[in-house]
């Protein structure tokens, strides 16, 4: 056997001594927060695609939907249009150019208001049909009389006094003729005058003017000089989806606000629903009457609230609990162990917290009290 000498026993001593302080020296490992957490939920797609399972559904807290009583509202937009059976168009039969122009697209006129002057001479030549008539009417009427004596002192035969008669009788038939002329052209007989007078038929706003200074009109034939609207009665045209229309009725009232006034609301009465649906995004068009007490203009935006006349009770959840994901609603409710299911909702009124589920749940069902959280889950 070997013997070790000092010196060997002295080295191996020295070696041993620091191998151990090198151990003692060494830094302690740190340890991640992290690794005390709770693990994460594990989310396992079950066979069907609307229900999930977790490890630990208790970290999805579930609420009971609570119970909301109110008749049921719908809510579309539209815009305010003209009265098509209050829109009357000034009309002037005689033909000529343009002298004067009173009024302008978009101004207010009274009836009886001059609006515009027309030179036109057409009115020369009526009147001088209208002054022939009278002259070959006295001529006639003279023919008559002494045509009267002749018959009397048997000196006419009965059929010449018929004739003078009958020429008497067409002679104010013409003159009657050529005065109602004068009339429809707007030409007083008793004052004559080339220039025509056109005055507002109506009270209202001009909502269409197709006349200048100086230009040519040809009556009848040309566009009405203008078009003067009735704006104390107005029409709110708007949009419903093929789906709601069962909520719309004839007769029935709506609540409409304007965009410009969304603190105020006007009282408007069903007049029309649209038999016809537009084929592109199945809605039909339903008209709104209103009075319009002035802050009703043409063009405006507006959004009408029909109210249901039974009150149905629905649903209400936090509106946390709904999950909007393409274009619709969701929840997810508890389907037993540690899964759930998610559900498609209609909602409602929207509240500042909560809202209403109209369909997909009723009152006392349990759900997920946010389902964004869940709905992250599973897609993680």
């Amino acid at each position: 056997m070997k013997r070790f000498t000092l010196i060997e026993l002295i080295l191996c001593f020295a070696v041993a001594v620091a191998l151990t302080g090198c151990g003692l020296g060494k830094a302690e490992p740190k340890i991640d927060p992290k690794d005390e957490a709770p693990p994460p939920a594990q989310v396992v797609p079950a066979g069907n695609s609307s229900v999930v399972t977790v490890d630990h559904p208790e970290q999805f807290v579930l609420v009971t939907a609570g119970k909301y009583d109110a008749a049921p509202e719908l809510n579309v937009t539209g815009t305010v249009t003209p009265d098509i059976s209050r829109n009357i168009p000034v009309v002037t039969i005689a033909s000529g150019r343009v002298l004067e122009i009173h009024a302008r697209l978009g101004d207010t006129v009274t009836k009886g208001q001059l609006l515009l002057r027309i030179q036109s001479a057409d009115i020369s030549g009526a009147f001088s049909d209208y002054r022939q008539a009278v002259a070959d009417e006295v001529l006639a009427r003279a023919q008559l009389a002494r045509a009267k004596t002749l018959l009397d002192a048997g000196a006419m035969a009965q059929k010449d006094y018929e004739v003078a008669v009958d020429t008497e009788d067409k002679a104010k038939v013409t003159v009657e003729t050529t005065d109602d002329h004068l009339k429809v052209l707007g030409v007083d007989k008793d004052h004559f005058s080339a220039i025509v007078d056109v005055f507002a038929p109506v009270s209202g706003v001009i909502t269409d003017q197709e006349v200048t200074l100086a230009a040519g009109t040809q009556g009848l034939a040309s566009p009405n000089p203008f078009t003067i609207s009735d704006m104390s009665h107005v029409w709110i045209v708007c949009d419903v989806f093929e789906n709601d229309l069962r909520n719309v009725k004839l007769g029935e009232y709506a609540d409409v606000r304007l965009n410009a006034y969304p603190d105020r609301a006007f009282r408007a009465r069903v007049d029309n629903i649209g038999p016809i649906l537009d084929p592109n995004i199945r809605t039909a068009k339903v008209r709104l009457e209103v009075e319009n007490a002035g802050q009703m203009r043409f063009g405006m935006f507006a959004t009408a609230t029909f109210h249901g006349m039974e009150k149905q009770i629905s649903a209400i959840v936090p509106s946390t609990a709904i999950l909007h994901l393409h274009d619709r609603d969701w929840v997810y409710l508890p389907a037993g162990g540690k899964s759930f299911k998610r559900a498609e909702v209609i909602g409602g009124i929207t509240q500042p917290d909560n809202m209403q589920v109209v369909s997909g749940i009723k009152p006392g069902d349990q759900v997920v009290k946010n389902a964004l959280v869940l709905e992250n889950s599973v897609e993680q």
